[in-house]
């Protein structure tokens, strides 16, 4: 009779990157819940070690000056200040870079899911040996009909550009192994950039697994995700990449 087998060990440290611009009324909660679920995640013997690094891209309100009043009395998070803003890719590129955690998980200052999901996540994404999770919103009524048409539209074509069937592409929760940001190499500076890393992703033979989450949307501040600027950018950026994505062969793993 064979021995059970042992279940996987822990991760040594879970990184989680929050991009923040003009984020002051959300940033005490977004770091106060992320911790919560990292000593959660910790006291469940999933990781041992855990991190909140937040990325200040040039913000022009309280967030700065309360990032670092934060982490000057918590050891945990790690702030960087951008001097100029360089907009969601951007932000998101200088935490991943920024990251020590052997896994990674990004997700937005208003926190659109409830972080109890991320337990779950990270039970996914050991017992089925995946690389990446990444969510879908079950519902997305709550943002209003033209948010909704957009994210169809955006999502038809990012399939119809790379042959992927993944859901919701820009929704803020990636959970991903370190083994995919060693490997991916992301150079998009606009809101493409979650397209681009799970295209990467994929395209390199990383596995990538999908759950749907209930959406929250936010309650506080403005979102400039369907700003027309935004959508041209997303636009010229896909053209811009499609060429070199689309070439992306398997690696030798």
């Amino acid at each position: 009779m064979s021995e059970p087998l042992s279940p996987p060990p822990p991760f040594t440290r879970l990184s989680i990157v929050i991009p923040m611009w003009n984020e002051q009324e959300y940033i005490h909660r977004s770091v106060r819940v992320c911790t919560e679920a990292c000593e959660r995640l910790s006291a469940a013997g999933f990781i041992l070690d855990h991190e909140i690094v937040v990325v200040d891209d040039a913000s022009t309100d309280d967030t700065a000056a309360l990032a670092d009043a934060i982490a000057a009395s918590d050891p945990h998070v790690l702030v960087i200040h951008h001097p100029v803003n360089r907009k969601l890719g951007g932000s998101i590129k200088t935490g991943l870079a920024a990251a020590t955690g052997d896994l990674v998980l990004y997700t937005d200052a208003d926190l659109p899911f409830d972080m109890l999901e991320l337990d779950r996540a990270v039970r996914i994404l050991r017992t089925y040996e995946a690389d990446v999770v990444s969510a879908f919103r079950h519902d997305r009524t709550g943002e209003g009909p033209r948010r909704a048409v957009y994210s169809w539209v955006y999502n038809w074509l990012i399939q119809l550009s790379f042959g992927t069937r993944l859901r919701d592409i820009n929704f803020a929760f990636k959970l991903v192994r370190r083994e995919v940001l060693d490997a991916v190499q992301l150079r998009s500076e606009g809101s493409f950039v979650d397209a681009e890393l799970l295209v990467r992703a994929q395209r390199l033979g990383f596995s990538v697994v999908q759950i749907g989450v209930d959406y929250f949307p936010r309650s506080r501040g403005v979102s400039t995700l369907s700003s027309a600027g935004v959508i041209a950018g997303i636009v010229r950026e896909l053209k811009d990449l499609r060429t070199e994505l689309r070439s992306l062969k398997p690696l030798d793993r």
